[in-house]
């Protein structure tokens, strides 16, 4: 089976120039993800986890190196890396999802309107969107009271589930994971893991960052285990 994300020597590095410090985060780091797999990233704090992911996702560019994605339909590949920032867009909205414990709602915009919007962007009409995203909402325990109601109201734990509802309504082709059961109780937790056994056997690859990594020992086809790297000096 064709890899759908290559990774070739990827290096990331933060320079602080107020300090003359560079800070690695990690380097010529190479592995390939295949449709359906599930790599879980491991490490101490600090060592790199995240920004790894928001590298692939091109939150971050990276200071060398490739991120080579099978496109759908014998479309060729595309280098996530390099790729112009519409390209990047429009990955986003239909093919890479991000799923973080943090929550970056609109104002004003009720928890099942969150949830609904990536259905609603892909076309399907609003109640259909809205019924399908009270589901999700029920699914990961956010109290039937607060589907109306704003999300930037709610507390952490209740956004953190919105936050799960909205990133996996729709499934991806390629899902990128940070520390997304880190403010979860039992209940959700269960109902994330749940959600993310049906989308690998529905082929979506993931790539995750757990902070109980324990409840997701089942689903784990890999594991990558990052190193410190050592500050330098600018020169």
């Amino acid at each position: 089976m064709e890899n759908l994300l290559t990774v070739d020597r990827l290096t990331k590095a933060f320079e602080i120039h107020h300090l003359g410090h560079i800070i690695p985060a990690f380097a010529t780091l190479s592995f390939s993800v295949a449709p359906g797999e599930f790599l879980l990233l491991s490490g101490p704090n600090g060592v790199g986890k995240s920004t790894l992911l928001r590298t692939l996702y091109r939150t971050y560019r990276p200071v060398s190196g490739h991120v080579w994605y099978t496109l759908p339909r014998g479309q060729g590949r595309i280098d996530l890396a390099r790729a112009a920032d519409i390209d990047i867009a429009l990955l986003r909205r239909r093919e890479i999802g991000f799923v973080t414990q943090f929550l970056t709602a609109r104002p004003r915009v009720s928890a099942e309107d969150v949830v609904a919007e990536p259905l609603l962007q892909a076309g399907t009409p609003l109640q259909e969107a809205r019924e399908e995203a009270r589901h999700w909402l029920e699914t990961f325990g956010v109290k039937r009271d607060l589907w109306a109601a704003y999300p930037m109201t709610f507390s952490g734990g209740e956004q953190q589930k919105v936050n799960l509802a909205r990133a996996l309504i729709r499934p991806q082709r390629l899902v990128l994971l940070d520390e997304p059961t880190a403010s979860l109780d039992a209940q959700a937790r269960g109902a994330l893991v749940a959600r993310l056994a049906d989308l690998k056997a529905g082929g979506v690859a993931m790539i995750g960052v757990f902070h109980h990594p324990g409840d997701v020992e089942t689903l784990v086809d890999r594991e990558i285990r990052l190193q410190p790297m050592e500050m330098a000096n600018v020169a």
